[in-house]
């Protein structure tokens, strides 16, 4: 950061050159270099990420370091990753959507590395952050953190984690407030992840009880639901909508509680 601002984008280019290079068979000296003696430099690009005058030079980087698997890792168990977190929610445009891609990188690049994190982070990733993300004042953050959500519980190696996260009630009232945003691409996204507790075929009753009592007015929405572009253009936006409306029209209508038998009759 002492450089000045040409010097920084030649530095930087210079940095992602040298972590990117390899020598037969197939080593990145650099990049394991970092791993095994200089682990601080994947600190310092979490830490000091946080100026807009630095923030494109440190994220660019930083996601070259993530590239490589074994310094993502390091990564994702530094406590200093939580920092991203903060990060995303900053009202600076240029450093929040920075600190998302490098989140969403982290947790989408390296699959089954990811699978095993997610499930063993469960609740830091999904309870505790990608939850607050979805109720951010930011349109930005708030879409964007749908669509990452909605992109690691369709992934085939996130199978476990996905059950998890359909078999919590407080997922499921977080997905409805969201299909009922006024911006149709919240709602969208929304959708994507809400139809896995629909399709889900072994729903823990809790979940069953809500999708249940408001069966009728989710039919409602579902039957009205269009978003431009998506209606006419996306076939499988179409058919999963067809889907859920079948799937929901089994449910049975809510009852009710009826008054207890031994309850004393009132007086007309």
């Amino acid at each position: 950061e002492k450089f000045p601002f040409e010097a920084r984008k030649d530095a930087v280019i210079i940095f992602n050159s040298l972590i990117r290079r390899q020598i037969p068979p197939n080593r990145q000296i650099v990049a394991e270099h970092v791993r095994d003696h200089k682990s601080d430099i994947l600190k310092t690009l979490l830490t000091f990420y946080d100026r807009p005058e630095r923030t494109l030079h440190y994220g660019l980087m930083l996601r070259e370091c993530v590239k490589f698997e074994f310094l993502a890792e390091i990564i994702l168990n530094m406590t200093e990753f939580e920092k991203l977190f903060d990060y995303i929610q900053l009202p600076t445009f240029d450093v929040s959507s920075d600190a998302f891609a490098t989140f969403k990188d982290l947790l989408t690049r390296h699959k089954n590395l990811v699978a095993v994190y997610l499930l063993n982070n469960y609740d830091l990733i999904f309870n505790r952050r990608l939850n607050s993300l979805l109720i951010s004042e930011n349109y930005v953050t708030r879409r964007q953190s749908l669509k990452l959500l909605g992109e690691i519980l369709h992934d085939r190696r996130n199978y476990e984690v996905m059950l998890k996260y359909v078999s919590e009630v407080e997922n499921l009232k977080l997905l409805m407030v969201q299909l009922r945003d006024k911006s149709e691409k919240i709602q969208f996204e929304a959708f994507q992840v809400f139809k896995i507790f629909i399709a889900n075929p072994n729903k823990p009753k809790p979940i069953y009880d809500i999708l249940c009592k408001n069966r009728d007015k989710i039919l409602h929405f579902l039957e009205n639901f269009s978003v431009q572009g998506k209606q006419m253009d996306d076939r499988n936006f179409n058919e999963d909508k067809l889907f859920l409306i079948e799937k929901l029209q089994l449910l049975p209508q809510y009852q009710k509680p009826q008054p207890s038998a031994t309850a004393t009759p009132t007086t007309i």
